[in-house]
């Protein structure tokens, strides 16, 4: 971790602490990753009476009281994701949603998982703009602007916008397989959906004169995790997209997650992290043009022909989903959870120490599992490797994770020295 440049973890005592190691907000540069919140009381650090209603309505308390106790506001929330029990509970959810979101709308991404920890029913995540930024005695745009755009080319939502961009990066909201003509799933199967979603994710990037091969991750959520052959067809027909990413054989970052349901029955809904190498204003000239993406891999991890391990771009850096492999020989390790948890993190480490990092600068960690009951097993591990429990974290259960794994983890990570602009 680059002394200059620290990630800054913060914890208010009005929302829920200690219901696992991380931090409830964890800053990096001009971003600022929260910890999924439960809808949790903070002062009696038990589940909220009601239903999904007031689950929902005490997950935005506990992000609000977040925001509030690190000077910040609900506006300058870039991307909200929701994991909810039952797919059916979206319209409940939105209702609350639009209170605390009357105007401006950030992306979103709506999944349905098999199962949430402490058995809540909706779990709720915010990616913040963090326009002061976190290096010390460096000056930094205090007033730099959110850049949010919708095309007709692409699905509109009213609780959505399609794309927002923060400094030098852009988040969109998740892509459902949606003609954006009729405003219906186009016909067909997890081939036809896929390509959909694809060409919706390219249109929205064309509207705003972005090329495809900027995505720096992809996030891919599957109704059936054996669709993923069909898709990784698709795939490979859209990446690499251009000349000079077909020379380099580039790939983006990737994570597959298995969804019980996703939003209109789709069978496949996918969500892009874009490079924004122009920055947004009022960012100085010399740190807005060219700025490129550093992708790489290890031989210490497993290697994928659809994903690069690593995809850094300015100061962050996003890590492909983990499995539990062993990179030597590409299995499953034996044993459980504990051995299984050990193997992905030991991938993680591998990747971030081929970066010339280390895990102190890990930001947000991700989790699934395909029993929720494997937390604390889980927690026994992770805390070996993140003693001091700063990164965010996110833990979700799925129904079913690549190769019969147990666990599934990926990272963001700090990325201090940022990337160069081209020669």
């Amino acid at each position: 971790m680059s002394a200059y440049n620290a990630v800054l973890a913060r914890n208010t005592d009005h929302a829920p602490k200690g219901l696992g190691p991380y931090s409830q907000s964890v800053a990096f540069s001009h971003d600022n990753n929260l910890s999924a919140q439960l809808p949790v009381d903070p002062k009696s650090g038990k589940f909220v009476a009601g239903g999904i209603k007031e689950q929902t309505e005490q997950c935005f308390k506990n992000i609000k009281a977040i925001l509030d106790s690190i000077n910040h506001v609900m506006s300058d929330i870039v991307k909200i994701t929701v994991f909810v029990k039952n797919i059916k509970d979206i319209d409940t959810v939105d209702d609350v949603y639009k209170k605390y979101f009357p105007s401006y709308v950030p992306t979103r991404t709506d999944v349905a998982v098999a199962a949430l920890p402490m058995d809540a029913l909706v779990q709720i995540e915010a990616l913040v703009s963090n326009g002061e930024g976190t290096i010390p005695n460096a000056p930094q745009a205090g007033d730099l602007i959110k850049l949010t755009n919708n095309t007709q080319n692409a699905p509109t939502s009213a609780l959505s916008t399609q794309t927002v961009s923060f400094s030098h990066y852009n988040n969109l909201s998740a892509q459902l397989p949606i003609d954006p003509k009729s405003g219906r799933l186009v016909a067909g199967g997890a081939k036809e959906q896929t390509v959909q979603c694809l060409k919706n994710i390219k249109a929205i990037l064309e509207s705003i004169d972005v090329p495809f091969d900027d995505i720096v991750k992809v996030n891919i959520f599957l109704k059936n995790l054996t669709d993923i052959e069909t898709v990784d067809t698709v795939y490979k027909t859209f990446f690499p997209d251009s000349a000079i990413a077909r020379a380099v054989a580039y790939m983006p970052a990737r994570t597959v997650v298995a969804a019980c349901a996703l939003p209109m029955d789709a069978l496949v809904q996918i969500e892009a992290v874009v490079s924004h190498g122009d920055g947004t204003p009022p960012q100085a000239v010399e740190d807005r043009h060219n700025i490129v993406i550093v992708a790489g891999n290890t031989d210490k991890a497993p290697k994928s022909s659809l994903s690069t391990q690593t995809v850094a771009f300015s100061h962050y850096n996003h890590l492909s989903a983990q499995l539990p492999l062993n990179p030597t020989t590409g299995n499953v390790v034996a044993g459980g959870i504990k051995e299984q948890t050990e193997q992905c993190l030991r991938n993680i480490k591998s990747i971030i120490e081929s970066t010339q990092h280390g895990m102190a600068d890990v930001v947000k960690v991700n989790i699934y599992l395909q029993n929720i009951a494997y937390i604390n097993d889980v927690d026994a591990v992770y805390t070996n490797y993140f003693p001091s429990g700063v990164p965010a974290r996110r833990i979700v259960g799925v129904s079913s994770i690549t190769q019969g794994a147990l666990i599934q983890m990926d990272v963001v990570l700090a990325n201090a020295e940022g990337t160069p602009p081209k020669a």
